[in-house]
């Protein structure tokens, strides 16, 4: 028997497609490693359910209950039958202990919250509206972006929850997104944002962080 079947057999849980592993604001005590299938992560936002992720085999998540003891951020429901392994926090201790490769696994997922945290500060720190928008387009790309074929990105949630990301209201929002619509970067679909075109957007980010290092208005 292989390691991985090993793992199963002893922590192993085949999950069907429609299983809800957790809800926002559960406590958990359990980390969840997918073997196969997919799991989607949605955070609720103004009554709008936001996807943060849709994770699949090799991904790890559930991990900060654990670390941090408080209750959870976010959803986690299975989208494609799922075989998971599922360690509550002394074995993840244990196994972090005895196998140097989880421990830097767990330690790069660690520094990548720590880097979006970053740069959802460095976007609240902006006055103007133009850039937290152009900034908060740009990170939610990056970070939880759904890449299609054609080299566009969906970004769910919509305006709404664009604007709990960058602390504006949606209006000043809109305003500033109506302004790309008008230049062909992004397009709004319901409880959608869709960038159209990723280099113009950098491109208009550019323009603006410019703008605001000459004091051009």
């Amino acid at each position: 028997m292989s390691d991985g079947d090993q793992l199963f057999a002893k922590f192993g849980k085949q999950c069907p497609t429609g299983t809800v592993l957790f809800r926002e604001d559960d406590l958990g005590d359990k980390l969840f490693v997918i073997q196969s299938g997919r799991v989607k992560i949605t955070k609720t936002v103004q009554n709008r359910t936001k996807v943060l992720a849709v994770l699949g085999p090799g991904d790890f998540f559930g991990e900060m209950a654990i670390l941090n003891q408080k209750p959870r951020t976010a959803t986690a429901e299975v989208v494609d039958d799922a075989h998971l392994l599922v360690l509550d926090g002394r074995t993840l201790q244990q196994m972090v202990v005895s196998n140097a490769e989880i421990a830097v696994r767990l330690i790069k997922k660690l520094s990548r919250r720590l880097d979006a945290a970053n740069t959802l500060i460095e976007i609240l720190m902006h006055q103007d509206p133009k850039a937290r928008v152009i900034l908060g387009l740009s990170r939610e790309a990056a970070v939880a972006g759904d890449q299609a074929a054609d080299g566009t990105i969906r970004l769910a949630g919509g305006s709404a929850g664009l604007a709990q990301q960058v602390g504006l209201t949606e209006e000043q929002v809109n305003a500033v997104l109506d302004r790309v619509v008008r230049l062909g970067i992004v397009r709004k679909e319901p409880d959608e944002l869709v960038i159209t075109d990723v280099e113009r957007l950098h491109e208009f980010l550019e323009f603006i962080e410019m703008q605001e290092k000459f004091g051009a208005t």
